[in-house]
């Protein structure tokens, strides 16, 4: 009883880490696209930019050591 509460938990999580991974993901190719067409952008943009591209690239971290694919999840 307890192992079948783990594995369902670990799919619930595995399944709000994908959906998180691709919002962010959305938002930082929409920040990367405002940058390219901006001619001088902000510092503050900037930093918003950095800040997503890391907050992305951990959860990347988390879901390859998850062994979480997103092939499989529409």
């Amino acid at each position: 009883m307890l192992w079948r509460r783990k594995g369902w938990l670990k799919k619930q999580f595995d399944l709000k880490l994908v959906e998180e991974l691709q919002a962010l993901r959305d938002e930082w190719y929409e920040q990367k696209r405002l940058i390219e067409k901006c001619v001088e952008p902000s510092e503050e943009v900037l930093m918003a930019l950095n800040v997503t591209e890391a907050k992305y690239f951990f959860l990347i971290r988390e879901a390859k050591y998850r062994r979480v694919s997103l092939k499989g999840v529409k």
